[in-house]
């Protein structure tokens, strides 16, 4: 994702408190087992089983989840676009 920073995306993970939900690797404390484990994102072929894996549409799904698939249980955060980015690219460079 031009311009997105990885190492501020592992940061905003932590801060949005998205470890609660899902279990991130390298972001502290993310541990949660509501949501589907994050490791090897870049590899997954759907976001939400639905949604094509693609960097523009993951960070419109941590924007506003509801708005690409209704009823989903993931909740919007309030993040920005611009932090939305940054936590794409860091999802993305996992292993």
């Amino acid at each position: 994702m031009p311009g997105a920073d990885v190492g501020r995306g592992k940061l905003l993970l932590a801060q949005y408190q998205c470890g609660s939900c899902h279990q991130i690797p390298e972001v502290a404390a993310a541990r949660g087992t509501l949501g589907p484990a994050l490791e090897s994102y870049g590899r997954r072929s759907y976001i939400a089983g639905q949604i094509p894996n693609r960097p523009d549409a993951l960070a419109r799904w941590i924007v506003d989840p509801a708005s690409m698939k209704p009823g989903t249980a993931m909740p919007a955060m309030g993040v920005s676009e611009a932090d939305a980015r940054d936590m794409a690219a860091f999802l993305y460079a996992l292993p």
